[in-house]
């Protein structure tokens, strides 16, 4: 799939210089914004060596991204990922020693955000993310955060305290601009990493707060397909400054070409997104949280009378039904018969145990399949997330309780009076 780019970078209206840097290695298909912080010129140094620095360490593993495929060995995503969060500590590393080397750049930082594309015909998204620059996704005329702000006004709204829409008329304004992780404060940082499927016709925008404090979500697709991409960047800055321009101005905008015969993989994704996400288990996720979860399930095709898995077995998958239909049975009688939208084997996401039943294709059938060792590096890495979770997975087995303890009520009301019966025939 091919991939055409354009950014651009302004100061804006109330600052004299700009701390803004970006970079674009079309070879490495790498994306960079950093928003340095520091005065005199130090934010301006602190950014320009985080980009450097993450494009060079990343060079280096250039044979490791260049040789990535959809279909490649295990566990080759997560390598990249490593590499790019090493990329991120190296540029910490270097812009921490750069300040304690110069008294003057003492407690110079920056933000960083990282977007590198890899595959041929079908293509992943990798990201590395620290402070308050952003990354959004645009996909099907509606656009999603795939960041989340390291932010001390974030972390307010994540913790209940403050609502998003009082921002503006809250003493905690004049904190607006304090990030609560940055590169090259400490020699070490915190990185968010996380790896997507990659569509055709997707745009992406990686921006610096000044930019994104003017955008809509509403009207992000719009801006984003507008014209020429070469001229997208230049807009949105015109955006950002008729708002006001309180900051520096940096976007970098990605579109995705939709090449012929990209149908079939595209559906892949579509299909594995829209049966997740009707799935009670995962109803409280955000957009981007789906987009993680979605990127460790993979589609199954099951023929018309094939076992997925027996009764006594051995179980670390959980499954949900896209097309088709599951029969699940104990002993040879069936138990129910599940179709699209239903799932089954949950329980082997959040506990090693055996199959209490057996579960048999009744037709030809398409699954979305999703492994316990994944799942529990979803959560590890992302608590927001495993709490939705595991809410859900609360409120999923609290309802199969209720539906139990009714069958076994209805089954106890039944043989009560069948004995009741069998008295009053045995009486007369």
């Amino acid at each position: 799939m091919e991939l055409t780019f354009a950014a651009a970078t302004d100061v804006g209206r109330q600052r004299d210089h700009n701390e803004d840097n970006f970079l674009v290695d079309k070879k490495l298909r790498l994306f960079l914004v950093a928003d340095g912080m520091g005065g005199h010129a130090a934010g301006e140094v602190a950014s320009a060596i985080a980009i450097h620095q993450i494009r060079d360490a990343l060079r280096a593993k250039r044979e490791l991204i260049e040789g990535y495929r959809e279909d490649g060995p295990p566990g080759h995503a997560g390598e990249i990922l490593r590499a790019l969060e090493q990329a991120v500590q190296q540029a910490c590393a270097a812009v921490y020693a750069q300040a304690q080397a110069e008294p003057d750049k003492r407690g110079m930082g920056t933000t960083a955000t990282a977007l590198l594309i890899a595959g041929g015909d079908r293509l992943r998204g990798f990201i590395a993310h620290v402070g308050d620059t952003r990354v959004y996704l645009s996909r099907q005329g509606q656009s999603h955060a795939l960041t989340e702000d390291h932010s001390l006004l974030n972390e307010l709204v994540r913790r209940g305290k403050l609502n998003k829409s009082e921002i503006d008329s809250s003493p905690y304004k004049q904190y607006k601009n304090s990030v609560t992780r940055a590169v090259g404060i400490y020699a070490s940082v915190q990185v968010d990493t996380f790896d997507f499927d990659v569509l055709p016709g997707d745009q992406f925008l990686l921006c610096s707060d000044g930019l994104h404090a003017y955008l809509e979500d509403e009207a992000l697709p719009a801006l984003l397909d507008d014209g020429e991409v070469a001229d997208v960047p230049a807009r949105l800055i015109e955006l950002a400054n008729a708002g006001g321009g309180h900051d520096n101005i940096t976007g970098v905008v990605v579109r995705v070409g939709a090449p012929p015969g990209e149908h079939a993989a595209t559906d892949v994704v579509r299909q594995k997104l829209e049966i997740l996400r009707a799935l009670k288990l995962f109803r409280y996720l955000s957009y981007k949280e789906l987009v993680r979860v979605t990127s460790v399930a993979t589609l199954l095709e099951v023929p018309a009378a094939q076992i997925v898995f027996t009764e006594g077995q051995a179980g670390d998958t959980m499954y949900a039904v896209t097309t088709g239909r599951i029969r699940l049975s104990q002993d040879g009688v069936r138990v129910a018969d599940l179709g699209r939208g239903q799932h089954f084997g949950e329980m082997s996401l959040v506990e090693r145990s055996v199959r209490s039943l057996t579960a048999t294709a009744v037709e030809p059938t398409t699954l979305v399949a999703i492994q316990r060792a994944d799942f529990f590096d979803i959560i590890k890495r992302e608590p927001a997330l495993a709490v939705k979770l595991l809410w859900s997975f609360v409120q999923v087995l609290g309802s199969r309780l209720r539906k139990t303890n009714h069958d076994l009520s209805e089954a106890l009301a039944g043989d009560k009076l069948a004995a009741d019966t069998a008295e009053h025939l045995f009486q007369d």
